[in-house]
């Protein structure tokens, strides 16, 4: 059976996968990334588990995995193969794609984790069928991929779709940001800043986002005062990215979105307060999880397959 190789790279854990050609995840695993060790020992972590999986593969399926495609945080060069930086990961220009060729064999896809799983969300979760989407993943920071027509858009220095970044309470108040700015979204309306503040307010050091969202439900004023201030902003951010993007689906995926309803009701409700003459999206949950860079790192891998058979019938014709 044909196969490939899929590597979604996490800060604390590398999900890992054998995909089918129909998408199907044939075999699961993960490990530890082991960042507290020191870059080589990721890198080479990564590339043991790749090794192990291509083995696996072969033995299951009689044939070695056809491509491998892996997603990385940070800032990744696609087209040269490098992972360029990432700071949870303390890497810096590391030929990821070379690597990989020489361990396992066959072609290699690199990806960015959050385009990536904005790939995977748009051909075949919650995008399926969208031409053009947003999707943004609520976690940590606060990212955002840009779909176009079945591929998601890397921008001209491979920085497209960061809307975290953007300022929505800018000025000397704004909350400083890791990028060097105050006011970034993902200052406010990220999971980790829900649960900062809603840590805060509630005088437990140990509260999360988790525990604000079951307050809100129960009604506790002092969480829902946190989740508007949240969603407000979150708000403000989407209504920009709708203005320049004009997504026709904005995909909403993270820790914050398992609030379900509790986020989706009123997020809906405040942008649809504050669009003009936009045309008003449709706004959806994430489809796929935590599968979806995994998901996504496997579509690499069978669209690296796709261009080399195309390559290969045009040199022959």
């Amino acid at each position: 059976m044909k196969h490939v190789i899929a590597l979604d790279v996490g800060g604390t854990a590398i999900k890992a996968a054998l995909v089918g050609a129909d998408h199907v995840l044939l075999h699961e695993t993960r490990r530890p990334t082991g960042r507290d060790q020191g870059p080589d020992a990721v890198v080479t972590g990564i590339l043991d588990l790749a090794a192990d999986l291509r083995d696996l593969g072969e033995r299951r399926y009689g044939e070695p995995p056809a491509a491998t495609g892996i997603a990385v945080p940070g800032i990744v060069d696609t087209a040269g193969g490098t992972a360029v930086y990432a700071a949870n990961l303390g890497w810096r220009d590391v030929p990821l794609r070379a690597l990989l060729a020489d361990r396992v064999g066959g072609p290699v896809a690199l990806g960015h984790d959050v385009r990536t799983g904005g790939l995977a969300e748009g051909r075949i979760g919650a995008g399926r069928g969208a031409d053009r989407f947003l999707f943004v993943p609520l976690g940590t920071g606060i990212a955002g991929a840009i779909g176009i027509d079945g591929r998601v858009e890397e921008g001209a220095n491979g920085c497209a779709g960061e809307i975290g970044h953007v300022a929505v309470r800018p000025g000397p108040g704004g909350e400083p940001c890791g990028c060097g700015a105050r006011g970034c979204l993902e200052t406010v309306a990220s999971a980790s800043a829900v649960s900062r503040a809603w840590a805060r307010v509630s005088g437990d050091p140990q509260a999360d986002a988790a525990d604000c969202a079951k307050a809100v439900a129960a009604g506790d004023p002092r969480a829902t005062a946190v989740w508007a201030e949240a969603v407000n902003a979150l708000a403000d951010g989407l209504v920009m990215a709708v203005t320049l993007l004009d997504p026709g689906t904005l995909i909403i995926g993270g820790g914050l979105a398992e609030a379900g309803e509790t986020l989706f009701a009123p997020l809906r409700a405040a942008v649809a307060e504050r669009v003009t003459f936009q045309k008003l999206p449709h706004i959806v949950p994430a489809a796929l999880g935590d599968t979806a860079g995994c998901l996504g790192a496997g579509l690499l891998a069978w669209d690296l397959i796709t261009q080399h058979a195309t390559d290969a019938t045009e040199v022959t014709a």
